[in-house]
């Protein structure tokens, strides 16, 4: 007897799903796992040592970066980008640029913009003329391609949370001594604080906006001349 799909299912969901996982997916090519985002200088500084500080400094990174700076700015991109209101789009995209404070994290949002929208016009999928800053970062890129694809502002924000953990999972595996269990286990203690982490930016006015991450920048800037190192400044 064949299963009767879910009422609410529909090929627009299971499309806007999948198109969710293309742009969360490490294979995507855009060149995500070439930064650390100050992650291997902590390793360095000995502020990051093993599974349990990883998990206190991703948790701090997360409570006190996204959930103030890149999730909310994230929802505002994608309602102005269903809105066509270019002003908007590059009044949030000028304000990230802003919150970027070393040379480092600059280039990782500017690099993988780049990448993105490459990519974007290879699939045809490049938004209209004007509506994007001719230089939009990789969060405004992201917001386009997600709302482009049909994908939820709450699952667009998900899916970026989890873009970046993963990431930074992966960073900790090549450049500390990690197992990939140990990565899991990390997963699964944040997982619910990906989830609050979005409660918490869809309900932020824009002055409550801005991250506090000094030792995050601290870090990144000592990165930029660090003497060893696997990822880019």
């Amino acid at each position: 007897m064949p299963i009767e799909p879910a009422a609410s299912a529909s090929p627009q969901d299971d499309l806007a799903l999948l198109g969710l996982l293309q742009l969360v997916s490490p294979a995507l090519p855009i060149g995500a796992f070439a930064f650390s985002q100050g992650l291997e200088s902590a390793f360095e500084l000995g502020w990051v040592t093993d599974e349990t500080s990883l998990a206190e400094w991703l948790s701090g990174v997360l409570e006190d970066g996204l959930t103030r700076c890149e999730l909310p700015v994230l929802a505002r991109l994608h309602e102005a980008i269903g809105q066509a209101d270019s002003e908007s789009i590059a009044v949030w995209e000028e304000w990230l640029a802003a919150t970027r404070e070393t040379a480092e994290l600059a280039a990782e949002d500017s690099r993988l913009g780049v990448s993105l929208k490459r990519l974007l016009g290879s699939l045809d999928l490049l938004p209209d003329e004007g509506l994007l800053p001719s230089q939009a970062g990789y969060v405004t890129l992201f917001a386009f391609a997600a709302h482009r694809r049909g994908v939820s502002v709450r699952q667009t924000l998900l899916g970026f949370a989890w873009a970046w953990l993963e990431n930074q999972l992966a960073v900790a595996c090549k450049a500390l001594p990690l197992g990939h269990t140990a990565a899991q286990r990390v997963i699964e203690t944040l997982r619910p604080a990906l989830v609050a982490a979005v409660d918490q930016a869809l309900s932020l006015d824009d002055d409550e906006l801005g991250p506090v991450l000094p030792g995050l920048a601290l870090a990144s800037a000592l990165h930029e001349t660090q003497y060893s190192r696997l990822f880019r400044s």
